[in-house]
């Protein structure tokens, strides 16, 4: 059986969806005796203490982290490194930090450039969430069947790298092992192309008008947008999230997105030269292998 973990303080820099959640179950489960959360937006910290997700909170991260035995860093990936590196002179010897950034290999070479070998880093990438943020929209169950990427590097700490994996397991995740440059390319195709297609087609439907022959009266040059039914709504359902934290993903996993933005264009390209061509038999194969492929996804 494998050995449960417990910490005598941990601090969750980032109180929202993910950090949240976390805590809740730090908490259910007995796995740390006391969470402070650490954040900038004070009424977001209010509410984690109101709601009992945290036992304490403050907004200077120095002082959050000062004594924790874990610190979990779960805010914009922008700004990941920067806020180790400002909480860097108080961290204890021996402190584990761990991360959930969408992005890895930036986050992980900074981080290992600045802490000293007394402070044990893993980087780590739960794949959950909703579109909805802060705590309020945390809850327990979020990584429940669920991967969790943890990215460790020859410098990392086998026994921290022991305990955040476990960490995972207990929150309900399967835990894979994985180099930081394959995660970025993977998680490009898989999660942040689905995001910026799904932020281009709002705003792209948003922007066309009626046309002006089939408008009457106050109608006249209206946004189709106002039409847009199921199919529509829960493709776009990720378009919700905060823009942000997917602006800091695109510009920090860059060249990995660029590459799977262009396979895309040649995807839909292909499938605009069929409907030019009235090509049906070709439109089936292509929907028919799409069908195929997203039929076979287990849910989760």
């Amino acid at each position: 059986m494998k050995r449960d973990i417990h910490f005598n303080k941990v601090a969750i820099i980032g109180v929202g969806l993910i950090g949240g959640s976390l805590a809740i179950i730090l908490r259910e489960r007995g796995i740390a005796k006391n969470i402070v959360g650490i954040g900038r937006g004070l009424k977001n910290l209010e509410t984690a203490k109101k709601l009992g997700v945290v036992d304490s909170y403050t907004q200077d991260a120095r002082e959050g982290v000062r004594d924790a035995d874990l610190v979990v860093v779960a805010i914009p990936v922008a700004s990941i490194a920067k806020v180790i590196k400002e909480a860097l002179p108080c961290l204890k010897k021996g402190a584990i930090v761990t991360d959930v950034g969408s992005v890895k290999k930036n986050i992980v070479d900074e981080i290992e450039k600045i802490l000293p070998d007394t402070i044990r880093f893993v980087g780590g990438h739960p794949i959950a969430g909703t579109e909805n943020a802060g705590v309020e929209a945390a809850f327990p169950a979020l990584f429940q069947n669920r991967k969790c990427i943890i990215t460790p590097t020859k410098k990392t700490n086998k026994t921290a790298l022991q305990k955040v994996k476990r960490l995972w397991e207990i929150a309900g995740s399967e835990v894979i092992v994985m180099d930081a440059e394959k995660h970025d390319k993977i998680l490009a195709a898989v999660s942040h192309l689905p995001h910026v297609v799904a932020y281009g087609l709002v705003n792209t439907v948003s922007n066309i008008h009626v046309p002006e022959g089939f408008n009457r009266g106050n109608d006249f040059n209206e946004s189709i947008i106002k039409y847009s039914a199921g199919g529509f709504k829960d493709f776009t359902r990720i378009a919700s999230s905060p823009p942000e934290m997917w602006r800091d993903i695109c510009l920090l996993n860059k060249d990995a997105i660029l590459d799977v933005v262009r396979r895309f264009q040649e995807t839909l390209k292909g499938l605009e030269e069929m409907i030019k061509d009235s090509d049906g038999e070709g439109l089936q194969k292509e929907f028919e292998k799409a069908k195929t492929v997203r039929d076979g996804l287990k849910r989760g």
